[in-house]
């Protein structure tokens, strides 16, 4: 278990129905969120849409960055796939049960 992952302080949004961020084209996502390289998300590419939602969840400051850049639905359909820290997936799990796992098995 990652010590900074314990004590590091996560945003979560109030609500996933405030979650109003793009589904489609290319999304650059400002450097507080992803402070690598610049790189430009594909959002019809899988691959790319998974990693731009771990990002932002990882390295939201508020819950503004979440309802910018994360949409409801679509975080619905992947948060599955996504590789998060415990800690943070079991915080978001606790706030919005749709997300738990008897959700993504029904």
């Amino acid at each position: 278990m990652s010590r900074y992952a314990v004590a590091k302080p996560y945003a979560l949004p109030a609500s996933l129905d405030r979650l109003a961020g793009p589904t489609t084209g290319p999304v650059v996502l400002p450097r507080h969120l992803d402070w690598g390289p610049p790189y430009t998300y594909d959002l019809t590419d899988p691959a790319d849409l998974v990693l731009m939602y771990e990002r932002v969840i990882r390295e939201a400051q508020s819950s503004a960055d979440l309802h910018d850049h994360l949409d409801r639905a679509t975080l619905l359909r992947i948060w599955p796939e996504l590789f998060l820290p415990r800690e943070l997936r079991t915080l978001w799990q606790a706030r919005f049960p749709e997300l738990g796992p008897r959700a993504a098995a029904a």
